[in-house]
């Protein structure tokens, strides 16, 4: 894989502190960082800290006599792959517009000749400022990619609205995008087409009433945006969430599970199928038009299940020529979970699962870790414990070593 380097930009704003989770989640994908600080930065994070964490000094006066004895600014913009501002304050947006080169974070993107990739941050007033638009249009018509920013709480109490900088997740998957278009990403799963599952489903029992369960989709979004880094052509189907749909993926949002089955079905073909949704089981048999009322004195009103569609067995059991090449599905449980999850993979007929302990005291349901085994035909292996965009990468660089195998995976008889 060739190496990638990102020349990350910190600018001032109470958001710069996210910039050490995102030096940190980059480093994790093998992307080197090298930092540039602008004087407001340090007023939010310590020099000590980014260096810490980048491994690499951190860079902050133009008038550095070592580094400009050999033209520092220059060299800098230009052995990165990629320059990455975040976060952008309005003020930075403006020098940037204008053209100013007066320290060494608006030399350095005067004189790059590699893409810029800038994260603002700001209060929502001075971002739908009139200023800030033009601003805005100007760095757009020079070429300069943006993500976020975000809409939600400011630092500032009482203030809300669109300025809070992308979160580092997003920034990184915007960059690796961006690299990737570079041909400097590792893509293994390039060519290739996945359909991916998250969430939970809502169950209607009347308008404003449903069955459903804690799932938060967390997993199954990381899973495709993974995905989506490593090349591949990802169609998202996903139950109701609180998540952004993640970048560089095709998002089909639906409700039930007859829905997302439908949405499923219509995205096939596909090379690769992971079933990461928790799919309510059951539905109500007759679903109320209104609301249903409760009677003072009067019984509490029978709900008639039916089962829902099984959506990983119809995939997994569909005929050969209609079946993704390698179809995975998970099974989330409280008890016996390696058993059950061997179970589930002969009776479903696919050819993985990801299965994980979702008991309340694990905090996996809704929370940001999880710890799964995976369990094919060949047996079964448990991942330590890790973060569930971790996960995701690793599921994915072993479906990319499946692929680049060129076998077919083996399945349950």
């Amino acid at each position: 894989m060739t190496h990638k380097r990102i020349l990350l930009i910190i600018g001032g704003g109470i958001a710069a502190y996210k910039c050490l989770e995102l030096i940190r989640r980059a480093r994790e994908r093998g992307i080197a960082v090298r930092c540039v600080m602008t004087t407001a930065a340090g007023q939010f994070v310590t020099p000590l800290s980014v260096a810490a964490l980048s491994n690499d000094r951190v860079f902050r006066d133009l008038f550095d006599l070592n580094e400009e004895r050999e033209i520092g600014h220059i060299r800098l913009s230009r052995e990165a792959d990629l320059v990455v501002v975040a976060p952008a304050s309005a003020d930075l947006l403006a020098k940037m517009a204008g053209g100013h080169a007066d320290d060494l974070a608006t030399a350095v993107l005067m004189a790059t000749d590699k893409p810029v990739l800038v994260a603002p941050a700001m209060n929502p007033r001075m971002w739908q400022h009139p200023a800030t638009r033009r601003n805005l249009a100007l760095l757009r018509g020079d070429g300069v990619h943006f993500v976020g920013p975000n809409s939600g709480e400011m630092a500032e109490r009482g203030e809300a609205g669109p300025g809070r900088m992308a979160e580092p997740h997003e920034i990184l998957a915007a960059a690796e995008a961006m690299l990737g278009g570079s041909g400097l990403v590792e893509r293994p799963l390039a060519g290739k087409r996945v359909v991916v599952t998250s969430g939970p489903t809502h169950e209607p029992i009347d308008p404003v009433r449903y069955i459903a369960n804690r799932s938060s989709g967390k997993q199954g979004h990381a899973i495709a945006a993974a995905a989506a880094r490593a090349g591949a052509d990802v169609v998202l189907v996903s139950g109701p969430v609180g998540l952004p749909d993640p970048a560089g993926v095709a998002v089909v949002h639906v409700e039930s599970a007859r829905d997302m089955l439908d949405r499923v079905k219509a995205a096939l073909p596909a090379d690769i199928a992971i079933f990461a949704a928790a799919v309510a089981d059951w539905r109500v048999a007759s679903e109320a038009t209104e609301k249903i009322k409760k009677a003072g004195g009067t019984a509490a009103p029978t709900l008639e299940l039916v089962e829902n569609p099984d959506i990983l067995r119809s995939i997994a059991k569909s005929p050969r020529k209609e079946r993704p090449g390698l179809v995975i599905g998970f099974a989330a449980e409280t008890q016996n979970v390696i058993e059950h999850a061997r179970a589930k993979l002969q009776s479903k007929g696919c050819d993985w699962i990801v299965a994980n302990d979702v008991s309340p005291q694990t905090g996996i349901m809704g929370g940001d870790m999880n710890r799964v085994h995976l369990i094919t035909a060949a047996g079964a292996e448990s991942w330590p414990q890790m973060s569930k965009e971790a996960v995701a990468g690793e599921l994915i660089a072993r479906i990319g070593r499946q692929v680049a195998g060129q076998r077919p995976p083996a399945r349950a008889k």
